[in-house]
């Protein structure tokens, strides 16, 4: 791997693109102060990631940015790109050659680029750091660089030694898995809070869902209430909704009666009204017909005078005084067409004018366009000349360009041959050399991955017991905690402190809580606690203690009631009460009915122990213990059926689980007052045991849990080997494989190139020749074109332009003269036409004239012609009006007759209308209690379709499904405390109002209910068992995260040591050669603590006694820096190097052996060295010469040395 070319543009003093092609040995860059040598190293450092701008002599990163200077403007962005030669595949990517780019912006902006793909930054950075060029740019030796070695701190040489052996990214690494670490290590303190917080929470939220479960029940009984109650209110109002049915319907079958009477009536009035719909327009014909001809016998009599009137106006002739004579019209008509033909005639003379003068015009304007021509075709052959020899000039400079480039390319593709001849050799000896070299095997392959599979199933075998045995610990704990809740929950509901607290305060040493000295079991608590009443919650007597005093003090201190259980020997009766209750025949009695099927318990085998089980046994020897109301009556009926017999006792009790108490001749029951000291006892003793039992459990779980946890630990562990084991065979075998297959890739690639290489050089030299004929024809054709310009001259041009000057002079006075004749003939035809509108005139008006007079002809005829007719007329209207006067009396008498006849049937109309308004009336009235009692049925119904929504609203059930499952019909279920059936009874409503009644009260006593108590309480819960999972998991990832921080310092510590010990033999070594007969040596500042341990360097010349490297001198202080810096690279080699002017302070002897230094160097890195010392360009294989233009631009010359050697 060494730097193949570097190509810089607007970078610093490089404004225009500048390439440098560096070679595998030494490369020296060489120049004048301030020419821009180092600036060739700040572009190699920037392209490679540096991102200091005072590490690249700036203030700021936009000063790398070509500023510009007086003849050349600013550049907006900077440009380098550098090309490395990874041929031996050192870069860890599949390409022989990496191109990496930067660019950065004015605005700011950057991109970053690998082979023109867009990068990161970062990506730069690590493809670099794996080849041992870290972000601390040890490779790269600028101007200061050994000034700031020795003034380092010795942890600062530490990071030059890290970067070189590769460990520096592993201690950013550390870092960053530190923080991460650190932050993980606040989440666990929240997290740990969080938890505890919650916990803290469950206690009062577990009481408010304890109370929240009571209202359910008792919210189940206000709806079960609620229900039966609309139940017995829908069945009602359906009863009477039925019973409505049979009064609207006689009031129906009324109604129909009388409406088939109305209906005959109206049938009647309907003839009439039709009989008389008939005479009605009989008599309006014949009033019309009466009315018509007396109005036609007017119209006779009007017409008659009318005709009169006109035969008296016609009779008068028609005017004529108005009329003009029409031949004296036509004479002035005459005058007008002879004054118009003496105005045609000149007309014609100015026409003529005007056509002489157009041609003259045309003739003038075609001679100006014929010599306006000659002129623009002189023009364009002269332009076409000037144009012919541009294009001469164009095409000879193309010619002679292409023959240049011609040259150039052909020398250029020369170069190219030999350098790809050179590197064929090259590469076919790599490949010969990976042909030999063997890699790991495919067995050894397949059995690494075989094991790496193996672990891997045993990981997650181990973890799926794991996560088992983690479930089960959870489970466990959340059922252990549960239970102490119950415990700590029953001990808070213990009765409140009464008079007894007060009489165990004064008697402290004498007296007892009868539920701490008595053991009961559980499943008959309750009932032992009824039965034995005040007692169960009161106190003990001691032995010897007075109970007179105890009863005396609280009645004295008014302390209220106290209840006193006495001693064995104290509770025997005048009857004998035998104080062993096992040999009790009635407690005999009882086990006998309990083996015979009976749900029975003798009282005191409920008592399992205790201090006063002695006392309470015998107080309890005639009391029998049963589940229910319905057992106790049973057993009651079968004791007073046997009360005769001698095992049965005089005085016997019966206690059922919910209160109720029967005896021979009284019964107690009904709701509970609430759970008994005693029953909450039995209950607390039974949780404890229960937490007890968890306990145990949870300490197994636990003890599962780890021991899972140190199998999953220990499978991962080998699993982790077994990958790592894997991942080595495998990269060993993938880059034992790529490596050939590169170097098969490149031989193949390297030999398509040479002979493509040698077929272009080929074509260039056989496209040389013609590019040269092509050149000396261009030059002879513009000679030639040159020649013809000089014997053309301009006079044919200017004699052209004076004939056309001339011709556009007499064109113009003969279009003004045209325009004149023109206007003349315009004005004697505008005469003619003024004479042509007159003599029209005139003879309109002669035609009019005459019409006027034919037209009083005509109506002098006309009036003659109606004069005659009106006189007919007049005669025939007196025979019309004698006819008209006879049917006018005839139709009077008709128009009387028709009057009459229809009164007669108006008359019965009217009788039958009063007869159908009667039946109307009895109709509505009949109408109206049926509608109302529709009304009364619709009203029912919608009271009963409201309380159907009401039910369907409230309840959420169908009216029918509410009858069906809630009627009254049904008997009601009877429930203790625990919500359990236990009995059955008749629905009676005012038993169950009183029921609903209640319930509310206790809802109401409840006060202000949680209704989501259950569900917080439950997702609590479930999130705090959620979060104490989350802190395992977070437990488990901290020590995950603290083995990979223990895994890298294992790294870091063992790389560092072995690259410090390296580094220590190379400077003794290098130290030795820069001064011969002087020690130098690197030391630890702690060599116990090999991950922090600075580096401190003894340097002792030879005939000086001084260690400190500031009391040497300037060149012995660079040599030392010097020294280092060559023993990090020969222990940790780089494959190049860059040093600008390290040598500048030393003398010629010390030259020399630094020179030595770098030959050996040169033998396994690239070295790109900044030197202005003759002695170090003779070692070079490559000079680049740099030196600054008049402008301040940096130009650049290159030349291999080889070539004249």
């Amino acid at each position: 791997m060494h730097l193949k070319t570097l190509t810089v543009k607007g970078f610093k003093s490089f404004a225009s693109a500048t390439s440098f092609e560096f070679e595998p040995g030494v490369t020296a860059v060489v120049g004048p102060n301030g020419s821009g040598k180092s600036n060739v190293v700040d572009a190699l450092s920037w392209v490679m990631g540096e991102q200091g701008a005072k590490s690249l002599r700036g203030g700021k990163m936009e000063d790398v940015i070509f500023a510009g200077t007086s003849g050349r403007a600013p550049l907006g962005r900077a440009h380098v790109s550098l090309t490395i030669d990874n041929s031996d595949g050192a870069l860890p990517i599949e390409y022989s050659e990496v191109t990496i780019s930067r660019t950065l912006f004015r605005t700011g902006g950057s991109e970053y680029a690998i082979n023109g793909n867009s990068c990161r930054l970062l990506d730069i950075q690590e493809l670099l750091s794996d080849s041992g060029l870290g972000r601390e740019m040890h490779v790269i030796v600028g101007q200061g660089q050994l000034d700031r070695i020795l003034h380092a701190t010795p942890e600062e040489r530490r990071g030059f030694i890290e970067e070189a052996s590769g460990v520096l990214k592993h201690r950013r690494r550390k870092e960053k898995t530190l923080r991460k670490l650190a932050s993980m290590e606040t989440n666990v303190s929240r997290l740990e809070d969080l938890t505890g917080e919650i916990g803290r929470q469950l206690t009062p939220l577990g009481r408010q869902a304890k109370v929240a479960r009571r209202a359910q029940r008792i919210q189940h009984d206000v709806r079960d209430a609620r229900a039966r109650l609309f139940a017995d209110d829908w069945i009602q109002a359906s009863t009477a909704l039925d019973s409505d049915a049979d009064e609207l319907q006689r009031l129906r079958d009324q109604l129909a009666e009388r409406e088939r009477a109305h209906d005959e009536i109206t049938r009647i009035i309907t003839e009439l009204e039709a009989e008389a719909s008939t005479l009605s327009p009989l008599v309006t014909r014949a009033r019309d017909t009466w009315y018509s001809l007396s109005q036609m016998r007017e119209r006779f009599e009007s017409l008659t005078q009318l005709a009169q009137e006109r035969l008296r106006t016609q009779s008068t002739p028609v005017g004529r005084a108005h009329l003009r004579d029409p031949e004296k019209l036509q004479e002035n008509a005459d005058r007008i067409a002879r004054d118009l033909e003496s105005t045609e005639a000149s007309v014609e003379r100015a026409r003529e004018d005007h056509e002489s003068s157009g041609t003259t015009r045309a003739q003038k304007e075609e001679a100006a366009s014929e010599a306006e021509e000659h002129h623009a075709n002189l023009l364009a052959a002269a332009a076409e000349r000037r144009e012919n020899i541009a294009s001469l000039r164009g095409a000879m400079a193309t010619a002679r360009s292409e023959h240049e480039t011609l040259v150039a390319r052909r020398e250029e593709q020369e170069r190219e041959v030999e350098a790809v001849d050179r590197r064929l050799e090259e590469y076919r000896g790599q490949l010969a050399q990976q042909t030999e070299a063997s890699g790991p095997t495919e067995e050894d392959t397949t059995a690494a991955s075989e094991a790496s599979e193996a672990a891997h199933a045993q990981t997650e075998s181990t973890q799926a017991a794991l996560d088992h045995a983690a479930s089960r610990l959870n489970t466990v704990r959340r059922d252990h905690d549960a239970a102490r809740a119950r415990v700590e929950a029953l001990e808070e509901s213990l009765p409140a402190a009464d008079a007894t607290e007060a009489i165990m305060d004064r008697f402290r040493d004498h007296v007892s809580r009868v539920r701490e000295r008595l053991t009961v079991d559980p499943e008959h608590a309750a009932a032992v606690s009824t039965a034995m009443g005040t007692v169960a919650d009161g106190l003990a007597l001691s032995e010897g203690a007075d109970f007179e005093a105890v009863l005396e003090e609280a009645r004295t201190s008014d302390l209220g009631v106290v209840s006193l259980l006495l001693e064995a020997e104290k509770t025997h009766t005048a009857a004998g009460t035998d104080p062993e209750p096992s040999d009790s025949a009635f407690g005999a009695y009882l086990e006998e009915l309990a083996s015979s099927g009976t749900d029975v318990v003798w009282a005191p085998r409920a008592i399992t122990g205790g201090a006063s089980a002695q006392e309470v046994q015998a107080l309890l020897s005639r009391c029998a213990v049963v589940p229910d109301a319905a057992s106790a009556a049973q057993l009651r009926s079968r004791l007073l059926a046997d009360a005769d017999a001698p095992e049965v006792p005089a005085a016997w009790k019966i206690v059922a689980a919910d209160g109720t108490v029967l005896e021979e001749h009284q019964a107690r029951g009904g709701s509970s007052g609430g759970t008994s000291g005693l029953e909450i006892s039995a209950r607390i003793e039974l949780a404890r045991a229960r937490v007890e039992e968890l306990g145990q459990e949870f300490s197994a779980a636990e003890k599962a849990h780890e021991q899972a946890s140190e199998e999953h630990r220990a499978a991962r562990e080998k699993a982790r080997t077994a990958r790592e084991e894997f991942a080595r065979i495998s990269r060993e075998s993938t880059a034992s494989a790529a490596a050939l297959s590169r170097a098969r890739t490149l031989v193949s690639s390297t030999e398509e190139e040479a002979e493509q290489a040698r077929g272009r050089l080929e074509e260039l030299k056989r496209q040389e020749p013609d590019a040269a004929d092509k050149l000396k024809q261009a030059v002879g054709a513009v000679s030639a074109a040159l020649e013809l310009q000089d014997q053309d001259g301009g006079e044919a041009l200017e004699r052209a332009e004076r004939i056309r000057d001339e011709a556009v002079e007499e064109a113009k006075a003969a279009r003004t003269r045209e325009t004149e004749a023109l206007l003349s003939l315009r004005g004697v035809e505008g005469e003619i036409d003024q004479l042509r509108q007159r003599h029209d005139a005139a003879l309109r008006t002669v035609a009019s004239e005459r019409a006027a007079h034919a037209e009083v002809e005509r109506q002098e005829t006309r009036r003659k012609a109606q004069y005659s007719a009106t006189s007919r007329v007049l005669s025939l209207i007196g025979k019309v009006s004698e006819r008209i006067d006879a049917s006018s009396d005839l139709a009077r008498v008709e128009r009387e007759s028709m009057q009459t006849r229809r009164a007669g049937v108006e008359t019965r109309l009217a009788e039958a209308r009063e007869k159908e308004k009667k039946l109307r009336e009895e109709l509505d009235s009949t109408r109206s209690k049926a509608h109302s009692g529709e009304l009364e049925r619709a009203t029912r119904e919608a009271k009963l379709e409201s309380l159907r929504e009401t039910i369907l609203e409230e309840l959420s059930l169908t009216a029918e499904t509410l009858v069906a499952d809630y009627g009254p019909h049904l008997p009601i279920p009877v429930l203790d405390e625990s919500g359990e059936v236990v009995g059955e009874e008749p629905f009676v409503r005012a038993t169950q109002e009183k029921r609903l009644g209640t319930a509310r009260k206790e809802l109401k006593s409840l006060g202000k209910v949680n209704p989501l108590a259950l569900e917080e309480f439950a997702a609590l819960e479930e999130r705090h068992t959620y979060l104490v999972q989350q802190l395992e998991d977070l437990k488990a990832s901290r020590a995950d995260l603290e083995e990979l921080i223990r895994d890298l310092d294992d790294h870091v510590r063992d790389v560092f040591t072995q690259a410090f010990h390296d580094t220590q033999e190379q400077f003794v070594q290098v130290f030795s050669t820069l001064f011969p007969g002087g020690e130098g040596k690197l030391v630890l500042t702690d060599p116990n603590d090999m991950l922090s341990t600075g580096i401190e360097v003894h340097a002792k010349p030879a005939g000086k006694k001084v260690k400190r490297l500031s009391l040497l001198s300037g060149g012995e202080r660079s040599l030392t820096a010097i020294a280092m810096l060559v023993a990090i690279f020969k222990a940790r080699p780089s494959p190049f190097y860059v040093m600008d002017e390290v040598e500048a302070a030393l003398d010629d002897r010390n030259l020399g052996r630094l020179l030595t230094i770098l030959r050996e160097l040169q033998t396994s890195s690239q070295l790109i060295i900044i030197t202005h010392q003759k002695r170090t360009m003779e070692i070079a294989d490559a000079l680049y010469g740099v030196s600054m233009r008049g402008d301040g631009i940096t130009q650049v010359i290159s030349q291999k040395l080889a070539d004249l050697r």
